[in-house]
């Protein structure tokens, strides 16, 4: 029978368990805060005998990258961890694997992308790679991060996508959280044996990866193959949510709300900052306030029409962006957010934010200025486009 441990760890710590219990054929990574004590944790676990991985410190996360599409194109259960300039210094790689459809797991630890210099939490590293054919999802806490970490294994096995979950930098990684980590054996059972459907170690069936041999005709198929895969994962991605919370008693939607059954005003966040936005909510809800909160955990493939369908009913929403999208008229978020109310028909007042960024504070004081600036667009007031939450 399925047992779980109530432990009060770091979110870092929740994540290297999740490692240790997936138990990775081959794990190739550099430090970079705040990810470093993921790597460092778990590199404790192969010296003390507790999983058996061939782990290799590499010289940069280039060469971590470099290594896990190697290692994952001759069919080994391939993982890794990054950062902010770490995933910057990977991203030449990050396309290639996608386009090679390498089943990689690598969680990315949100933090600033410079200049100037900053190590603290925000959202431009991991959105800077949205783009790039990598499933993508966003954890509130460390039970998530935890979850979301065992799910990926799947996730990407059974779609042949590599899979990118995420968590927030230090109000994360490094806070101590209470939560409920699973038996060995029940993750061992859920995440099942490997079994590359392909491998450049197979010589009984050969196979060609990372050749040039495509022209244009075939490069477009090819990229359209990734585009179709990667639209048909959101299923699967609910499917093992679902069975993993069939273990564990906690369940996975893409798109989580609160309040939203009569919701008039809502605010749309990703990541840590949904516990912020809770709590304002609920305080505003228990003064009689029609306001609500919905949040993303999958946000590649973006669940458009889900969150549409939960958006359709409120007269105006805020939509919060912990990066920015310099040049466009909103940050990401939102800017997909509004294309996807644009696609379902829904007419909806939608108000974007940036907020947060470089671990600026998210007081509960923000939070409650952006319900009220709804309320007045609500009433027919002049919506002014992007703002700078705090400033």
């Amino acid at each position: 029978m399925a047992t779980q441990t109530t432990v009060s760890e770091t979110g870092n710590s929740f994540v290297a368990t999740a490692y240790r219990q997936v138990a990775p054929e081959a794990l190739f990574a550099y430090p970079i805060t705040p990810q470093t004590t993921i790597v460092e944790e778990f590199a404790r676990y192969v010296a003390n005998g507790k999983v058996k991985t061939e782990y290799v410190t590499v010289e940069s996360e280039h060469s971590a990258m470099s290594a896990c599409i190697g290692s994952a194109a001759a069919g080994a259960r391939t993982m890794t961890a990054t950062s902010s300039q770490g995933l910057a210094y990977m991203w030449e790689e990050l396309p290639i694997a996608a386009g090679l459809r390498l089943p990689i797991v690598m969680v990315n630890t949100n933090r600033a992308i410079g200049a100037p210099i900053n190590i603290h939490c925000d959202h431009s590293d991991v959105m800077a790679a949205r783009d790039l054919g990598w499933v993508i999802l966003f954890a509130e806490n460390a039970q998530e991060a935890y979850d979301h970490t065992i799910m990926a294994i799947r996730i990407a096995e059974e779609n042949d996508l590599p899979v990118m979950p995420s968590l927030d930098g230090f109000i994360t990684t490094h806070s101590i959280s209470r939560g409920e980590i699973m038996d060995d054996e029940t993750v061992t059972k859920f995440v099942g044996v490997h079994q590359p459907k392909h491998s450049m170690l197979d010589s009984d069936n050969p196979t060609m990866v990372g050749g040039f041999s495509t022209l244009g005709n075939t490069y477009m198929n090819i990229k359209k193959a990734l585009r179709d895969a990667i639209d048909a994962s959101l299923p699967s991605i609910k499917s093992i949510g679902d069975e993993w919370a069939a273990q564990t008693g906690r369940s996975f939607d893409h798109v989580e709300t609160f309040g939203m059954e009569d919701a008039d005003e809502a605010i749309l966040v990703l990541g840590s900052a949904a516990g912020n936005v809770r709590a304002v909510t609920r305080k505003l809800r228990g003064e009689g306030r029609k306001v609500g909160m919905v949040k993303l955990r999958t946000y590649r493939p973006f669940p458009a029409a889900e969150l549409a369908d939960v958006l359709k009913g409120c007269k105006s929403v805020a939509v919060l962006d912990r990066s920015d999208s310099y040049g466009a008229i909103a940050g990401p978020l939102a800017i997909d957010t509004m294309a996807a109310l644009f696609k379902a028909g829904v007419d909806v007042k939608v108000r974007p934010y940036i907020y947060g960024l470089g671990g600026a504070d998210v007081k509960l004081e923000f939070i409650e200025s952006v319900y009220d600036d709804l309320a007045d667009l609500s009433d027919g007031g002049l919506n002014p486009g992007l703002t700078y939450l705090g400033i």
